[in-house]
């Protein structure tokens, strides 16, 4: 089995640089990849699309996990991931380390990608508020949702808000960011 030092010193992981991995590096880290994910999602019981590292090249394997080393040591701290759509790149997940700088890293990328047009998310919860707290725009309009969200079943509130399920779990989401429409 590789170890995930030998695996980072393959991928040469710069400090404090995201970088996408390739699919073979996704494969090699899937294991740390998901230890991230599952530990960023752990207090509302996990992340509906990620319950084993096989998710990382099967399921989900279509996303971009993007990461970053923030400290001393040679491991992965964060990790984002997006999928390509046609409305631009949708982010669907974080990670981290639980430490503060991995945690405030993850969301500070995602809310600066999410200012520029091409990138957008669907959000609940905290980082509803935090998305807002940051200036990025929300996608409020019912038609421009629908045509973002495509074949998925979903049901409009009426602050902008809609609540749709994912992973057999209903969910109320916003959604954030410069969608190509």
């Amino acid at each position: 089995m590789i170890r995930l030092v030998d695996l980072l010193n393959e991928i040469d992981l710069p400090k404090n640089k995201w970088i996408d991995l390739s699919n073979e590096e996704k494969k090699e880290a899937k294991e740390v990849l998901f230890k991230l994910i599952d530990d960023a999602y752990a207090s509302i019981g996990g992340h509906p699309n990620y319950n084993s590292p096989e998710d990382i090249v099967g399921s989900e394997g279509d996303a971009h996990y993007v990461v970053i080393d923030l400290d001393e040591d040679p491991e992965i701290d964060a990790v984002v991931t997006f999928k390509d759509k046609s409305a631009g790149k949708k982010y669907a997940s974080i990670g981290h380390d639980g430490s503060k700088t991995a945690k405030s890293q993850s969301i500070n990328k995602i809310a600066t990608d999410l200012k520029s047009q091409g990138f957008f998310i669907e959000v609940s919860g905290v980082l509803t508020d935090i998305m807002k707290a940051k200036g990025v725009p929300q996608v409020t309009d019912p038609e421009v949702i629908k045509q973002i969200l495509k074949g998925k079943a979903i049901e409009m509130n009426d602050d902008g808000t809609y609540k749709r399920k994912i992973g057999g779990k209903l969910f109320t989401k916003s959604l954030f960011g410069n969608p190509f429409v």
